[in-house]
This record gives structure tokens, C-alpha cells and sequence, in this order.
């Protein structure tokens, strides 16, 4: 269950960096290099910062395989996805909910602290899309006033309360991935968000 949800995670962060850099315009080569650091700069990051190197995608190379994949689909049926913005959204939410609960399982398997494993959920979830729209030379949605990584994190909070209640593994990671995209779906739906700071000028 887990290894099918990473894929599906992997190849919806693929295809949402598509979308994004074909909107902006750019050469086959500049909208693969988007899918891939979309799909890998959060995951990359948290295995940094937690010492396990060479990185997830180095040591297996399916991921290689699925954001290709990803890349492949998202430019073949480009003309499928009438509504971009809308296409580039679900893709987008389907892959945070999944990289969410890859940080936290990845936190889990070499002991970190609970509070921890929601910040690497989190990190894992949230940074390939921030790097994706540097490049892309667009505000990162995280600093913008959409919910987003709040998301994950209530999603991490979730994960552990789960545990707590010691369900069957497979549930947990349902609920929690099912959660993250909901809670998402709402927030953007009902224009939920944090407020924004402005200075005291």
C-alpha cells in the first residue's frame, strides 16, 4: 500500500511541475528539469538533513522511472487538462498528501521524535513545490495565505493519534493521506487561509 501510494505521489508532483512550467512556456528540457526537482526537492532535502545519502531517488531508480512517466502523461494529454490551474491544483494536493506521510514514515524508521517526523512531512511535502515555483519565478504557495503546509502538519498530528489508537498500518496511511487532500480541497474551496502580515507602514 505504502509503495503504491509513493508512486502515485511521485508521478502527481511530476505532472503538477509540468503543468506549471508549460504554462510558463518553457523548452521540453526546462519542463522535464521542473517535473523532476518537483517531484524530488522535498525528499531530497529531508534525506539530507537526516544523513541518509546518497538520496531516495539515487539508490532507486523508480522514481527515476515515474517521473517520466509523469512527464510523459502530463505533455501527451496536456490538451486533456481544459483547466490547468484546476489540473495543476488536484495534481498537486494528491502529491502533498502522499509526501506528507513519506516524511513521517521516514522519521519513524530511525527514531525521531513525533514532533520531528511532522516537521520532515512536512519539509518532504511542501519543498519540491517551492522549488518549483522559484524556478518558475512565481511566489511559493507555503509563504502565500493559502493553507498548505498547516495542512501537513495537521496531517502529521493525525498520523500520530492514529498510532496512538494502534490501528492497522494501512488505515492510518489512508486516513491520513485521505485527510491532507480533503482538508485541502476545503480550505481552497471555502477560501480558508491564514492571515497575511502586512508592516506597520
Amino acid at each position: 500500500m505504502f509503495s503504491v501510494l509513493e508512486i502515485l505521489g511521485t508521478m502527481a508532483f511530476a505532472m503538477s511541475g509540468v503543468l506549471t512550467a508549460m504554462e510558463k512556456k518553457l523548452d521540453p528540457f526546462g519542463v522535464f528539469i521542473i517535473a523532476f526537482v518537483t517531484a524530488v526537492g522535498g525528499g531530497t532535502l529531508r534525506d539530507i538533513l537526516i544523513g541518509k545519502t546518497p538520496v531516495g531517488w539515487m539508490m532507486n531508480l523508480e522514481y527515476v522511472y515515474m517521473i517520466i512517466i509523469g512527464f510523459v502523461l502530463a505533455v501527451v494529454f496536456r490538451k486533456k487538462f481544459d483547466k490547468l490551474r484546476t489540473s495543476l491544483f488536484l495534481f498537486d494536493t494528491i502529491g502533498l498528501g502522499v509526501y506528507t506521510l513519506t516524511g513521517l514514515r521516514k522519521g519513524i524508521e530511525i527514531g525521531l521524535h513525533p514532533i520531528i517526523c511532522i516537521a520532515l512531512g512536512t519539509i518532504t511535502a511542501c519543498f519540491g513545490g517551492v522549488i518549483r515555483d522559484i524556478l518558475c519565478n512565481e511566489i511559493p504557495v507555503i509563504f502565500r495565505k493559502e493553507i498548505y503546509a498547516t495542512i501537513c502538519i495537521l496531517g502529521g498530528i493525525l498520523f500520530f493519534m492514529l498510532k496512538y489508537f494502534q490501528l492497522n498500518d494501512e488505515i492510518i496511511y489512508i486516513t491520513t493521506v485521505s485527510i491532507v487532500i480533503s482538508i485541502r480541497l476545503l480550505a481552497v474551496k471555502y477560501k480558508w487561509h491564514l492571515p497575511a502580515l502586512e508592516s506597520g507602514k
